[in-house]
């Protein structure tokens, strides 16, 4: 196994508190990994093989278990006078699941790692049984970094502005990264985890029948990608190919794949309100491979995938982002955390003085002193220009600064 010690850390430190860990996040992204890692690091620290009680129940052995019977079968392991810790992945597929983990946690001594693959886990049942009890950490595809060290383990890397390339083309899926693989190998691997998750997570979980109208939505969501759209220009779209559909229904589709963790949703920020907008918003994929097993590769789609992986890198350092809308138009991304804020303009190449003006012009608009860059693919990119830091996505994505 390859640590990912960004996590494994983050979730170690609440180690021995009463704190349930859960660990969410698009199947097949390294949660069950990082629970072995942690277990790991467990036994490196001196708890015996007898304290740890793992469970998964995505297996054929255990997924028809009930809630009882699972709480009886942990309840008979536990150490009478030692901490357990246990350990039980993808957990939404049990019923009531909330409630098991509750009372171990209430009533026994016990350290609490759980994992699920549908942010229906982080429902009202878990605010009802574990309210102030419980650290959610959100399991994301491989960073930049974290591919560029899973490469090193099988295969001379290049320099990172050229392996960007082959990150926005190969994705983040862990398991594509364990050996060398071809394209046509990896969009196999991936397809089969999109194909697993929409039946699995959508289409049975939610008992679809319409599956032609939910493929048809997210090939235009994969299609739009860094494009503010609405219900009704999916629902004009679908009328177009003579597919009949009301908002509502689009609404309720894009909920259940943004509840798969398939969709991250982008709202817009009104700078000058200092308010959240509810139209137009953007969408942004798990992975940049699940565009190009679905829809295939093309160049054209490559500025898009750009604007995704500095999407993705800034939710997986914990920031909370949004379309920036500023009096003359938008800025890609307003990204805040606590009292830090910065502002990021990506572009795939500046091809034209006017068209490098233009980029830093909408950053002008702001008149405050947080950061601001403009990112762009330019291997000879760099200084600064009245505030703006213009870097190369690469070196972006592997910054400390932010």
């Amino acid at each position: 196994m390859i640590n990912r010690p960004t996590y494994v850390n983050k979730i170690i430190a609440f180690t021995d508190t009463p704190f349930v860990k859960i660990l969410t996040g698009i199947r097949r992204s390294g949660k069950s990994t990082i629970l072995k890692l942690i277990i790991e690091e467990l036994k490196a620290r001196g708890i015996n093989d007898e304290n740890i009680i793992s469970y998964h129940f995505d297996s054929i052995e255990n997924q028809d278990m009930t809630a009882k019977e699972i709480y009886a079968l942990v309840k008979a392991k536990l150490s009478p006078d030692k901490k357990t810790y246990l350990f039980l992945d993808e957990v939404q597929e049990i019923p009531n699941w909330e409630r098991v983990v509750n009372t171990l946690a209430s009533e026994y001594n016990a350290d609490i790692y759980v994992t699920g693959s549908n942010s229906r886990m982080m429902s009202s049942e878990i605010s009802t049984y574990l309210t102030g009890r419980y650290v959610a950490f959100n399991i994301f595809t491989l960073s930049f970094q974290e591919y560029l060290d899973f490469r090193e383990e099988f295969t001379n890397i290049s320099s990172p502005k050229d392996e960007l390339a082959n990150y926005i083309h190969l994705g983040g899926f862990p398991a594509t990264h364990l050996r060398e693989y071809s394209d046509d190998e990896v969009y196999t691997i991936v397809r089969d985890i999109y194909n697993s998750t929409i039946f699995s997570d959508i289409v049975k979980r939610n008992e679809l029948r319409k599956i032609d109208q939910l493929e048809r939505i997210v090939k235009f969501a994969f299609d739009n990608v860094g494009k503010t759209f609405s219900a009704l220009s999916i629902s004009d779209h679908l009328k177009s190919e003579h597919r009949k559909i009301d908002n509502e229904t689009v609404y309720n589709y894009l909920e259940k794949l943004e509840s798969a963790y398939i969709l991250h949703r982008c709202s817009r920020y009104d700078i000058k309100g200092k308010e959240l907008l509810k139209t137009q918003e953007k969408f942004y994929l798990a992975d940049t491979s699940l565009r190009h097993s679905v829809l295939g590769y093309t160049n054209t789609s490559i500025a898009a995938m750009l604007e995704n992986v500095v999407y993705l890198e800034l939710i997986r350092r914990g920031y909370s982002v949004s379309i920036a809308k500023t009096l003359k138009g938008e800025i890609d991304f307003i990204a805040m955390k606590q009292s830090d804020k910065i502002y990021v303009q990506v572009t795939r190449e500046i091809k034209s003085a006017e068209t490098e003006q233009c980029e830093y012009d909408r950053l002008l608009e702001i008149h405050d002193n947080y950061p601001k860059y403009v990112l762009t693919t330019d291997n000879y990119t760099g200084g600064n220009y009245k505030g703006i830091k213009t870097m190369h996505i690469a070196d972006f994505l592997l910054s400390t600064e932010f």
